[in-house]
């Protein structure tokens, strides 16, 4: 069944015939996403509805042999407080005493409860290991990144953080022997500003090879 979409400029693929969604639409959702951090947030409720929608597009996203390697651990409601309280607890045992920080102990303490979710991203290996990991963990990186430009989409905020506390630990998300977590992604309601952002020209980024 044709794909249909509404307003701006549309293009037809000669090899289907489904019509290619409004080009100028998907490169501004692609060129606004940004990293929303927890003092723009104002945690609203976010239903469980809207979640499934966004980790449903990121169900989507590509993968070597068809392994889907990316796994999500939904936070939310009281268990933000009891991620918050891991977090600060990890960093106090992993940090020498030198070098301990009470401000980042209070942010680990705090953070979590800034958003309305918080989701762990995680990598299941194939257990066949049909394909190198690093394809897997690009896998679970093309993952993210459709959850987060769908969250932009919705007008949520989301960043994705990798706090060694979390990356390194098995015990707070029950990770199986062949999975482990690559980070949170934070998501929340927020208030909305105006967040520039910049890439250098993409000139400098590429080579043709004509011959």
């Amino acid at each position: 069944m044709p794909l249909r979409f509404t307003g701006g400029s549309r293009g037809y693929c000669p090899h289907s015939n489904r019509t290619i969604m409004d080009f100028d639409a998907l490169s501004r959702l692609i060129r606004e996403r940004r990293a929303v951090f927890p003092r723009f947030y104002t945690a609203g409720e976010i239903s469980e509805t809207v979640i499934l929608e966004l980790l449903e597009n990121a169900n989507w996203a590509p993968s070597h042999r068809h392994t889907e390697p990316w796994r999500f651990k939904i936070v939310r409601g009281m268990a933000l407080e009891r991620l918050g309280r891991y977090m600060a607890e990890r960093y106090r045992e992993m940090s020498p005493e030198e070098s301990f920080s009470q401000t980042q102990f209070d942010k680990m303490l705090e953070r979590p409860l800034q958003a309305s979710a918080v989701i762990a991203i995680c990598m299941q290996r194939d257990e066949e290991q049909r394909v190198p990991e690093w394809e897997e963990i690009a896998a679970v990186g093309c993952a993210v990144q459709n959850l987060w430009l769908s969250a932009s989409a919705r007008g949520l905020a989301g960043y994705w953080s990798s706090p060694k506390t979390m990356v390194s630990d098995q015990l707070f998300f029950d990770l199986k022997e062949n999975e482990r977590c690559l980070g949170l992604f934070y998501l929340s309601t927020w208030e909305a500003a105006e967040l520039p952002s910049r890439r250098g020209p993409i000139e400098g980024k590429i080579s043709w090879i004509d011959r």
